[in-house]
């Protein structure tokens, strides 16, 4: 059985930093390209960050972008998202999806519907 964990979200003020973690079992993904996602109540799910299958290559949007840094191991078949400088804005739940086109060189995908396995989310919230 194919499973994403999720796992370091919390509480955290304004400024603030946290560090998510994504632990795959089941099968590898180290040659799969991994992102995460957000998901703020009575919103849409965001794409957050992207990291391709080598680690060489990251994308994010502009409104993490200088503040979030996704990362991977590939021994260990996780996927890490730094999160610095946190907003009330960002708080949301956070999932970590991986793509299933091994050794995938096109342009990181941003939309949730081009990710196949998906983690169940870890709650981050951000006080003021």
């Amino acid at each position: 059985q194919v499973q994403l964990v999720e796992s370091g979200g919390g509480l955290v003020q304004a400024g603030g930093s946290l560090r998510l973690s994504c632990a795959a079992s089941g099968r590898a993904f180290s040659n799969n390209v991994m992102g995460w996602f957000r998901q703020a109540p009575g919103k849409e799910r965001e794409f957050v960050a992207a990291i391709g299958w080598s680690g060489g290559r990251t994308l994010q949007p502009d409104s993490v972008k200088g503040r979030f840094t996704i990362s991977r191991d590939r021994a260990k078949n996780t996927v890490s998202l730094q999160m610095n400088s946190l907003k009330p804005d960002d708080t949301a739940v956070y999932y970590c999806a991986a793509d299933n086109r091994p050794f995938y060189s096109g342009s990181l995908p941003t939309n949730s519907y081009e990710y196949e396995y998906w983690g169940r989310g870890t709650q981050v919230t951000v006080s003021s």
